[in-house]
């Protein structure tokens, strides 16, 4: 048996390198992993879907949601009116379409204001301490103290005439409380890690510091976190709605169409109901799908990631 050459020893080298996959670092390990998650790759497919039959699915019918059809009230499912029309004569494959697009739009425009003020509050409160930790944790436990359902029902009549885009804020900010004291928490740990007192030593501003050694180490509740507050929040709104404290007429969500439609229910009138709530379970299953395929990627202890 000869000795190994160094030509030999370069040739393996070579040979290793080409063996390793393409984009093997983190981002692509999440996608591997992501990619494996078969419910998780569902929910993703499906929310693409429900996304582009919620922008496209006007240009597939000529009526608007406010438009009235005297001819055919109480219509079922037709090749005119897909989810038949209620007793008004309203074509209700257009409201229902309408109503998911400002419920996708408030679902993801409160998750990103709920999770970017959790990470936002929960890092600064951790890592400057003081009175900074004082404050956010007053305020933390103040609203979670605070009945947050009551309270929207409470302030809604207030809004009643202004944009329905007023519904982002509200719920937002009864959204943060948990998720910023996890951070806190994950915070804690990470700032006495060598590399950030590294960095802390070496004069990096204390923002910079949060943004490129600590945000990126607990990114992944982060995401998990927004994935989950996009279905909380559409079911929080859809239930305002339901209750008449969300969403007013001629604005449609698709908790004010299920608010409809719920009394036709048992009846032979079940369309009216049946569709938009369908719509709205496929939504939170497909967010929630998603939410736990990005958990299991993220973190390969999971007892899910674990399991494949």
């Amino acid at each position: 048996m000869t000795a190994p050459t160094p030509a030999d020893t370069v040739a393996e080298s070579v040979e290793t390198l080409a063996a390793v996959p393409r984009g093997s670092g983190r981002t692509a390990l999440v996608w591997r992993r992501f990619r494996r998650n078969t419910f998780a790759m569902v929910g993703l497919v499906g929310l693409v879907l429900l996304f582009a039959f919620a922008f496209l699915g006007p240009l597939l019918t000529h009526w608007s949601p406010g438009d009235i059809d005297l001819i055919n009230t109480q219509s079922g499912p037709t090749g005119d009116h897909f989810f038949g029309t209620d007793d008004v004569g309203h074509d209700m494959f257009a409201q229902t379409v309408s109503g998911m697009q400002k419920s996708l739009i408030i679902g993801l425009l409160v998750a990103l204001l709920s999770t970017g003020s959790a990470g936002l509050l929960g890092t600064a409160a951790a890592y400057f301490g003081g009175w900074w930790e004082k404050a956010i944790s007053w305020l933390t436990d103040l609203f979670l103290v605070v009945p947050s359902l009551l309270m929207l029902i409470i302030l809604s009549p207030y809004f009643q005439g202004a944009s329905w885009l007023v519904l982002v804020p509200m719920i937002a900010v009864f959204s943060w409380m948990i998720t910023s004291r996890v951070v806190r928490g994950m915070t804690l740990t990470i700032r006495e890690r060598e590399f950030v007192r590294a960095a802390r030593y070496m004069g990096v501003p204390s923002w910079t510091i949060i943004r490129r050694h600590i945000l990126p180490n607990i990114s992944s509740i982060l995401i998990v976190d927004y994935t989950l507050n996009v279905g909380a929040a559409i079911v929080t709104e859809s239930f305002l709605s339901f209750l008449g404290f969300g969403i007013q007429s001629p604005n449609v969500s698709l908790g004010t169409v299920i608010n409809d439609g719920a009394q036709f229910a048992s009846t032979d009138q079940w369309y009216l109901f049946v569709f938009p709530a369908s719509v709205l379970v496929l939504i939170i299953l497909c967010v929630n799908f998603i939410g736990d395929g990005l958990r299991d990627a993220l973190d390969p202890n999971s007892t899910g990631a674990s399991a494949r």
